[in-house]
């Protein structure tokens, strides 16, 4: 693309490094600047990837910067996506990118009073083995899907993250940080969510920090760490979601949806590939094997082994949206509802009752093997 939109970030802790080395992956964009509330670490991290270190202000006046990606704590996600906005450029956020309702709402009154595009992580959901979940799904292939599960468990982020504790307070905890992987995945696939219901706990109101350079230190939990959810979908699915940071191990699928027709067993929503395995009936006939999606061809090495990573597909797919105008995928609407799911799961978790969704959206458009490939530099 001759004219990228010239990106710049604002946050430069650990999921940084894959924005930076994924960027180049990718058209419609290229990142010039990274800025943090340590002026030594936007430094450090200009200095890793051939950028520019600015201060946060210098961002967001700079005239290269069309668009800006914000990968603060979720905390501080509507105060910088709103400055980023009252600067007059695009934003893109990691997720969830508000913690509420009304914060959602006030972003997207700002970004239409300026004229802007609002996007949002994730973007997992454009891989290669969840959009041949959509093919298939919107092919008829497992009949109406009427029902399915959902499981994210472990045992929480103390072990390796060296400061885990925003995870335990509100705005963390598995639904708000590991949620949007699944709910995002599910409003892809199935369209809108009506009303929900859930019970939470807190089974360890304190914990013991074991990575470091912290191992020792305790730390107090805040908010729901174990999580059951029921999710009522506008097209008459029901899906159970279990979201817990108190389990050493479980046996669960990452994703089950059942049809009328057969069954379709995903991969983790928190990754791009993996083996996407469907029934027809009771037989397990595995996958069609001629779907050669890009976003899903192993490219980085992790301890696992080989995996896909196209981190920053959904902030390619929103810059050309914004050269070609046309809607963009990670769109506001799509996540402002995945928020509103997300907060009224821990609302009903604590009262008790089934909530009813006030926003809806559409399900974001499917993105094929040859709308993938046109994303990618080099193509």
């Amino acid at each position: 693309m001759n004219n990228p939109l010239g990106v710049g970030i604002i946050g430069c802790g650990s999921i940084s490094t894959s924005y930076m080395k994924l960027g180049p992956l990718f058209k419609g964009f290229e990142i010039r600047a990274c800025a943090d509330i340590s002026q030594e670490a936007a430094t450090a991290r200009a200095s890793e990837f051939d950028l520019r270190a600015e201060t946060v202000d210098g961002l967001l006046a700079a005239d290269d910067i069309d668009l800006v990606v914000n990968l603060t704590i979720p905390a501080a996600h509507l105060g910088v996506s709103s400055q980023v906005l009252a600067a007059g450029k695009h934003v893109y956020s990691e997720k969830p990118f508000v913690l509420s309702l009304a914060e959602g709402q006030q972003l997207a009154e700002l970004a239409s009073r300026n004229g802007l595009r609002v996007g949002s992580a994730p973007d997992t959901y454009l891989g290669g083995a969840h959009q041949l979940a959509r093919f298939l799904i919107d092919d008829g292939a497992i009949g109406k899907v009427t029902s399915g599960t959902c499981h994210v468990m472990n045992h929480g982020m103390e072990h390796w993250h060296p400061n885990p504790d925003f995870f335990y307070k509100p705005g963390g905890g598995p639904v708000l940080d590991l949620g949007p992987y699944y709910i995002t995945n599910l409003v892809q696939l199935l369209g809108p969510v009506k009303r929900v219901a859930a019970l939470s706990s807190i089974p360890a109101t304190e914990r013991t920090i074991t990575s470091k350079p912290r191992n020792g230190e305790k730390l107090k939990v805040e908010t729901p760490t174990t999580i059951h959810a029921l999710l009522d979908f506008a097209n008459g699915a029901a899906i159970t979601l279990g979201a817990s940071w108190d389990v050493w191990a479980n046996g669960h699928h990452n994703m089950e949806l059942y049809g009328e027709d057969g069954t379709l067993y995903l991969p983790d929503p928190n990754f791009f590939g993996g083996e996407l395995q469907m029934t027809k009936g009771a037989d397990l006939i595995g996958s069609p094997p001629e779907w050669e999606h890009p976003l899903g061809v192993p490219n980085q090495e992790h301890p696992s082994g080989m995996m896909a990573n196209y981190r920053g597909i959904g902030l390619a797919d929103m810059a050309t949206a914004i050269l070609e105008d046309r809607p963009h995928r990670c769109s506001l609407e799509s996540a402002l509802h995945v928020v509103d799911i997300m907060t009224s799961i821990l609302e009903s978790g604590e009262t008790g009752a089934f909530v009813a969704l006030q926003s809806t959206c559409e399900r974001p458009a499917a993105l094929g093997i040859s709308e993938a490939q046109s994303l990618l530099a080099g193509s």
